[in-house]
């Protein structure tokens, strides 16, 4: 597991480089990558996480397939930590489960929606803040995977969202930037 650096670290609020070509099935790269997994997966609270959060200017991120299942059960009228009876929303606790990984790399903004939408925020690096973010509903990407392969990714509501907090990552932008806070 790799440490999370938080707000005010410099780090954060450098613009990340790309990674050349070569670099991305590099030992070196696959080992942070494994451990960027690693970490996310040993974070509760947490649904993406970008390599500046860990120490790293590269412009990698990694989102769990999480982020859709929260789509999913947005669907369906539940959140993420409660579930709903015929009388009342009751709280539950985090279910731990095994999620895949999304590998963003050398990311590249296709398309955004011009609709917008709200959504609750936190962040891993700026822990205990809370705020409203005001994020594109849907955005398109091209980016590398972990094996170097180029790919196009679309992605809407809370999937979206994730995707463009840890864009901002890479350019230095944390959410409490643009973000309504709360308490």
């Amino acid at each position: 597991m790799l440490p999370i650096i938080h707000e005010p670290n410099k780090i954060l609020r450098a613009k990340s480089r790309n990674l050349a070509m070569k670099d991305i099935t590099a030992s070196k790269i696959q080992t942070l990558l494994n451990g960027m997994k690693e970490t996310l997966k040993n974070t509760p609270d947490g649904v993406g996480l970008a390599a500046p959060q860990i120490g790293e200017n590269l412009r990698i991120f990694i989102v769990s397939e999480e982020a859709e299942e929260i789509d999913r059960a947005t669907k369906k009228g539940y959140t993420r930590r409660h579930t709903v009876s015929a009388e009342k929303i009751e709280e539950r606790p985090y279910e731990k489960r095994e999620w895949n990984y999304y590998v963003f790399i050398n990311p590249v903004v296709q398309k955004t929606s011009r609709r917008m939408r709200k959504g609750a925020e936190g962040c891993l690096s700026v822990p205990g803040k809370f705020g409203v973010t005001r994020r594109h509903e849907k955005i398109t990407l091209e980016a590398y995977d972990e094996h170097g392969k180029k790919f196009i990714r679309g992605a809407s509501n809370f999937f979206a969202q994730v995707v463009q907090h840890e864009l901002d990552h890479l350019e230095g932008i944390l959410f409490i930037d643009k973000a309504e806070l709360g308490t």
